[in-house]
């Protein structure tokens, strides 16, 4: 993952936010690059939600979009608005159907589990209705897809 000098700090809001997460190793520049100075943090190994990334301070050539994205399922609303307030909180904002980006502009999927249980039912309708009420919100409101889902 590209970072604009702050992978390190990225990777240490991961590791103390989402499970399974930890910063792994830093890397410091053995001479001066494009984007900084010998000595600098250069590459960050880390996890996130048990995935091996590493993050590259490669200066602001390149940027996040939503092409990639980690989706963390939840087991309630507690936990939904947890995530969610601890990336949009952090200089982060806030998106459609569940997604946000972070302070650093990488995309994240707040995927409530009934919500994922809820556009796959096998009955059409509901998984229609639910979907319906997904596309009109921003943080998933599992009250609402439930209710949706009644009809």
């Amino acid at each position: 993952m590209w970072f604009n000098g702050e992978a390190q700090q990225a990777a240490q809001f991961y590791a103390e936010t989402f499970p399974d997460s930890s910063v792994d190793a830093v890397h410091r520049a053995p001479g001066d690059f494009p984007s900084g100075k010998q000595g600098d943090v250069l590459t960050v190994e880390f996890t996130v939600l048990g995935i091996p990334c590493l993050g590259l301070n490669g200066g602001p050539a390149f940027t996040h979009s939503e092409a990639f994205s980690f989706q963390v399922a939840t087991d309630d609303q507690a936990e939904t608005d947890r995530y969610w307030r601890a990336i949009v909180d952090n200089g982060g904002e806030e998106s459609a159907c569940g997604w946000c980006r972070d302070r650093w502009g990488l995309s994240w999927q707040i995927t409530p589990v009934a919500l994922t249980r809820a556009i796959t039912s096998e009955d059409p309708a509901v998984a229609r209705r639910a979907f319906e009420a997904m596309m009109t919100m921003g943080k998933i409101d599992i009250a609402a897809i439930e209710a949706a889902c009644r009809g």
